[in-house]
């Protein structure tokens, strides 16, 4: 069944690329590549930086988002989505192949956790690529600090995460909690916000051991991301040069990591990047909550005027 998986993985990632270059050929053709104000470079570097950390099981989406900020990139709010989609599909289908060979999980838990996790994004995409800009931001700042909440708390001197096990599969009612679990991240995760994280999380409270999370996590973006990739990719809103840096050097960067690093403070790791997401989560929310503040005056002053 896992070589079945496997198969999926395959025939979905060249569905992806069949899609992805045909709309890269179109947009070269049409000038639309041209005029995009972002360009390849700084999107690489990024790319290289977080796939890396990716396969060590940090996540690359919130690095993305916070390292995009602090490099000043020329980007949308409500592109960002369909980059990190888009951008990490492919480094995330080479993670899936590597982990999925290499950790023993359940056959059984594990199509059923993917399967859910691509029907969740597949309905995901189709509202997330329709919401208004700000509420995309909001929605992402929220999940951001959400995320750091519970890397926080998967810290082993944290160590608050309930559960925990050496469990490498679920059955019966956890099975569909599982389940039912995966489905939300998968949706959730077209709008930008990580699936390692809370993830990892729900794995260990259903007791199953953390090293069984890596296969699970990395297969179920497997399947999602193709899915909502395409469907971002036809919706055509979305940074073509600097997504295509993010693929090439993400593959790249995960390729490296899982060969090469066997070793690295992770720990040390994981503390940093829950800094760097809560400060990118602040950033995101900052300008919305006063803008609010504002729009609050504004509107108090306007009815004392009136009175």
């Amino acid at each position: 069944m896992v070589n079945l998986v496997r198969l999926i993985f395959a025939v979905l990632t060249i569905a992806f690329l069949v899609v992805l270059l045909k709309d890269l050929k179109h947009a070269k053709e049409t000038g639309i590549l041209e005029k995009e104000e972002e360009g390849f470079k700084k999107a690489g570097v990024i790319g290289f930086v977080a796939n890396f950390i990716d396969a060590l099981g940090i996540g690359a989406f919130a690095p993305i988002v916070a390292m995009s900020k602090f490099a000043k990139m020329k980007l949308k709010n409500k592109e960002i989505p369909a980059l990190l989609n888009i951008g990490c599909c492919i480094p995330v289908m080479t993670e899936a192949f590597i982990f999925t060979t290499t950790i023993k999980v359940d056959p059984t838990t594990l199509v059923v956790m993917l399967a859910a996790a691509g029907l969740g994004s597949y309905v995901g995409a189709g509202i997330i690529s329709k919401m208004d800009e700000k509420k995309v931001q909001l929605v992402m700042g929220i999940a951001l600090f959400i995320t750091a909440i519970l890397m926080f708390l998967g810290l082993p001197w944290i160590d608050l995460l309930p559960g925990g096990g050496n469990e490498i599969g679920l059955s019966g009612v956890k099975l569909v909690i599982g389940a039912v679990g995966n489905f939300i991240l998968g949706s959730l995760m077209t709008a930008g916000i990580g699936l390692y994280a809370p993830c990892m999380a729900l794995v260990y409270f259903l007791g199953m051991s953390a090293k069984v999370s890596f296969p699970i996590m990395m297969g179920s973006c497997a399947v999602l991301m193709p899915v909502a990739s395409i469907r971002f990719i036809k919706e055509g809103n979305y940074p073509r040069k600097a997504t295509l840096g993010i693929t090439i050097f993400g593959v790249i960067g995960v390729l490296i990591a899982t060969i090469l690093v066997k070793n690295l403070p992770m720990d040390i790791m994981k503390v940093l990047v829950v800094i760097v997401i809560i400060y990118t989560s602040y950033s995101m929310l900052a300008p919305l909550l006063k803008a609010r503040k504002e729009n609050a005056v504004g509107a108090k002053s306007k009815r004392l005027a009136n009175e």
